[in-house]
């Protein structure tokens, strides 16, 4: 009997097994460069002057925090997040990005954003709902009140919320990301909803052209907190003024990603807006 002689071929890997979940993530949701372009010219044209020194809540890989220091030779920042491996991840991947210099005026802190101390800064950024993580009322005044305490005297706030009426829809949407040519697909998942509570469980998943996909990469419990409730509790925490910033349209019908003051907009199924609350 005759062996077989044939090898059998070898498997190569799925894209999405070699695939960095947090890199999939600031490609496809996060934009620092446009955050900070707005956290920067709306502070200037409330303060007539440059901020210096940033806090970022919540702050995952830190990538605001290295847009920020990027911005000028003086410009330091704060990062401040629970998780220690999204914030090893940080110091890895993008902190070693930038030079010496401008790794020296980040400090990364693994601590609660109700507890943590620092240095007063100019700005505190709350950014990509992350503050939603706080479903009781009670718990959600105290973190403004720590943030408008830990603030300069004419410290700024910013955050940002979303909602429209498909927030309260369980749905899956789904956006093309072409990462230099070599595409994925994000996909959104609003996977449960409670009118009652208005908690709500979001997942994100990454597909990829060979057919492979990073099912549940990042998943979240939220409060669908809506934009009223959030304004009431920073007055109620004692910030002066409180302004929501809302995003027009092109004339292709797409967000231009330029954001302005409003007192009210149009109900559409889905919006996304900046909040800023001056101490």
């Amino acid at each position: 009997m005759k062996k077989n002689t044939r090898r059998r071929r070898k498997t190569s890997p799925s894209i999405a097994s070699l695939a960095d979940r947090h890199q999939l993530y600031e490609l496809s949701v996060q934009c620092a460069e446009a955050e900070i372009d707005f956290v920067d010219a709306t502070y200037r044209r409330l303060r007539k002057r440059k901020a210096m020194l940033l806090r970022e809540d919540f702050c995952g890989t830190a990538n605001v925090c290295c847009e920020w220091v990027k911005r000028g030779n003086k410009r330091r920042a704060i990062g401040v997040d629970l998780d220690p491996e999204v914030l090893e991840w940080g110091r890895n991947n993008n902190l070693t990005q930038l030079k010496k210099k401008q790794r020296e005026r980040i400090t990364l802190l693994q601590r609660n954003v109700l507890e943590v101390q620092t240095e007063p800064p100019d700005i505190i950024s709350a950014m990509n709902f992350s503050y939603w993580l706080l479903h009781d009322r009670n718990l959600l005044k105290r973190y403004f009140e720590s943030v408008r305490s830990a603030l300069k005297d004419d410290g700024i706030f910013f955050l940002d919320a979303y909602g429209g009426y498909d927030s309260h829809r369980e749905i899956v949407e789904e956006r093309e990301i072409d990462d230099g040519g070599k595409g994925f697909t994000y996909i959104w998942e609003q996977a449960a909803f409670d009118p009652v509570t208005h908690a709500m469980h979001c997942q994100i998943h990454f597909a990829f052209p060979d057919g492979s996909e990073m099912r549940n990469a990042f998943s979240y419990d939220w409060r669908l907190w809506t934009l009223p409730e959030i304004r009431d509790l920073l007055e109620e925490s004692g910030f002066r003024r409180v302004t929501v910033y809302w995003q027009g349209w092109d004339k292709h019908g797409e967000a231009d990603g330029d954001f302005k003051p409003v007192t009210s907009a149009d109900a559409d199924a889905g919006w996304i807006c900046y909040l800023t609350a001056e101490k």
